[in-house]
């Protein structure tokens, strides 16, 4: 059955979704991303990159650090470009004269990390800058810049490790997954979907394709590729996470700002890295007679915002929506919180974890022996999740303790939260498809085109081609594109003509979408044109009561209303509601969208009694299926109280 979209009830027109292929490997140009969660600023009216050898250098040496620096001359730039960054935090370097004019004008932004003051006289800057608590240092040399922002980058990317928070105390079985923290969901379904792909050698070389033109003009990042290009399979893919370098970086990154394009193009290390912890998992824990609970300890700022969502969430679950490191000694999670709240304005929470080593759901393993650092270090695979406990204050007002506990599969309240999600994520779609169909239902459409404009360059298939189209079409159509929602969507029709009978069903679907996008635009004509087409298809195919019929007759009585032809429109109206009383169930929503669209028409000729009496069956059949705030409602008690005004 192909979903048509209706007044009142739109749906999605995923033809066929079932059969799709996995989606693999993109071929197609990425686009050109931060690979960090940071970036540096630097601020020095002699900055001279093209003739003086001394800038050049200094350069040099912070681009081993940091891959996007951004060097100013004049303040009024500096500030405005300062102000405009939003997902990443800036460190600054700036001269003595410019810093102190500079500084108090960005110091308390939130995005601004640390400050440091590289001039020529010291002792000057000194009197001003201690003034500045995210000033650490004046410096005259870069080298001792260059050690203080090595390890403060890496205290930042620890920090900003993504977490969702989720409420269950009102019951997760009512979630409504538009206030879900959308990374919860995503980061889960990502996860589902790489379990199920075969990554090829191509995708490991497009990867590496990308990173050389990142990172061009980068001689130590490149240096780093070499490597992984030629002893990816020579180390163990936990040893290239621990090594914190650019793949460290760009994963993290990718998956706090769900850039999917990255996502999919890393997708081949995700999986070996998730498959490596699980190996580990089953060596340690599974089948030993060691089944002893531990705890381990994860140190993270976290700004005020989060921290108070922390606290309204007590007794909910949290998920890190990334890979988790954590150390069995307090002191090594404790002493980074400290240093944490005495260089930034986060709140420094101390993550006390109770685990136990039968859960299998979420993989972890002790990864002393395979790391990069041989440290002793427990490593949760993406997308752990946990019952938040007790949280109390330390011995500071910025600094707090949080119980954590492990949660399994079997959580009660974590398999309703679940079902809710699968249920409503199109579970019957194939591969990165499905997570198009889940960007689209949240909203997310710029995400949703970047996904699909890759899936489309990866497909050689006519009908996966025809399948992207018709979603890249839904994607503009919401966007109210709506000329360009057309374009997609006759794409789609153009190559299902080609492929399929002219009286396959899944060709009315694409017409049907053409048509209502035509309504939207006020070119009935054409809606009229192509709705038609539908309805001949449908009668073609379909028994007299199917409700796709109803729909066709839906769609066509809502262009005779929109065009004036009153007659007409309330024929098919009372055509689709004769369907609908006959084959649903007398609570179903498309059976109040049949009386609420007669509504309409009643009240556009003017016969308000008659309109008043459909609204009225409608408000009653919402009132038994839909939840007292839903819009649709709202809508038909407005529509009756401007009704009863007309009386």
């Amino acid at each position: 059955m192909d979903d048509r979209k209706k007044k009142l009830t739109t749906k999605s027109s995923d033809a066929a979704a079932s059969d799709k292929h996995i989606n693999r490997r993109p071929r197609r140009g990425f686009h050109v991303h931060m690979t960090q969660n940071f970036l540096l600023v630097w601020l020095d009216s002699n900055i001279d990159l093209e003739n003086n050898d001394e800038c050049k250098m200094t350069m040099s040496k912070l681009k081993k650090i940091v891959d996007m620096i951004n060097p100013f001359t004049d303040v009024d730039e500096c500030v405005r470009f300062v102000k405009n960054v939003k997902e990443e935090q800036a460190f600054m370097i700036a001269s003595g004269s410019l810093g102190q004019t500079t500084v108090p004008i960005v110091h308390d932004l939130p995005q601004v990390n640390t400050i440091y003051i590289f001039c020529g006289n010291q002792a000057r800057h000194e009197q001003w800058a201690k003034h500045w608590p995210k000033i650490k240092g004046v410096f005259t040399d870069i080298i001792p810049i260059c050690k203080a922002l090595k390890q403060a980058v890496l205290d930042c990317d620890k920090n900003l490790i993504s977490i969702s928070f989720v409420t269950t105390s009102y019951g997760t079985a009512r979630q409504n997954l538009k206030q879900l923290d959308s990374l919860f969901m995503y980061t889960q379904i990502i996860k589902e979907i790489l379990l199920t792909i075969n990554f090829e050698q191509q995708d490991f070389n497009d990867f590496i394709t990308y990173c050389r033109n990142i990172f061009a003009e980068n001689p130590k990042a490149l240096q780093a590729v070499d490597k992984l290009t030629h002893e990816y399979h020579d180390h163990p893919p936990i040893w290239w996470y621990t090594q914190q370098s650019f793949l460290y970086s760009i994963l993290n990154r990718s998956l706090r700002m769900m850039e999917v394009d990255l996502i999919i193009s890393m997708g081949f290390f995700i999986r070996d890295l998730h498959n490596h912890i699980a190996k580990l998992h089953q060596e340690q824990y599974a089948g030993h007679a060691r089944s002893k609970s531990f705890i381990v300890y994860h140190g993270q700022g976290l700004s005020e915002t989060n921290f108070d969502q922390l606290n309204k969430t007590k007794n909910g679950l949290l998920s890190f929506n990334n890979f988790l490191s954590t150390s069995t000694d307090r002191e090594v999670s404790f002493n980074f919180i400290r240093q944490t709240i005495r260089t930034s304005d986060l709140v420094g929470v101390l993550f006390v974890m109770k685990i136990e080593p039968s859960i299998v759901s979420t993989p972890f393993a002790n990864v002393r022996d395979v790391s990069y650092f041989e440290e002793e270090e427990i490593l949760f695979s993406i997308h752990s999740i946990f019952r938040i406990g007790k949280i109390q204050q330390m011995d500071n007002d910025r600094l707090w303790r949080v119980d954590l506990m492990l949660v399994s599969d079997e959580d009660p309240e974590l398999q309703v939260l679940t079902e809710q999600i699968h249920k409503n994520t199109n579970p019957n779609a194939k591969g990165w498809d499905r997570l198009g169909m889940c960007l689209i239902k949240q909203e997310d459409f710029n995400k949703a085109q970047d996904l699909y404009n890759i899936l489309l360059d990866q497909t050689t298939n006519d009908r996966e081609k025809a399948d992207i189209y018709n979603q890249l079409g839904l994607v503009k159509e919401n966007q109210g594109e709506y000329q360009e929602a057309i374009a997609y969507y006759q794409q789609s029709s153009n190559i299902l003509e080609k492929i399929l009978s002219p009286t396959d069903t899944r060709l009315a679907a694409s017409y049907s979408n053409i048509g209502l996008v035509y309504d939207k635009m006020g070119d009935y004509s054409k809606a009229l044109s192509f709705h038609e087409k539908v309805l001949k298809i449908d009668q073609t195919n379909l028994p007299p009561n199917h409700p796709n019929l109803a729909a066709s007759y839906n769609n066509i009585g809502m262009v005779y209303d929109n065009m004036g032809n009153y007659s007409e429109a309330l024929s098919f109206h009372e055509k689709a509601l004769e369907i609908y009383q006959k084959t649903l169930p007398s609570d179903h929503t498309d059976l109040a969208a049949a009386y609420n669209n007669i509504g309409w028409v009643y009240r556009n000729k003017g016969d308000y009694s008659r309109a008043l009496e459909s609204y009225e069956r409608a408000l009653e059949i919402q009132q038994r299926s839909l939840p007292p705030d839903h819009p649709d409602l709202q809508d038909v008690r407005k529509s009756i109280n401007i009704v009863k005004k007309k009386m």
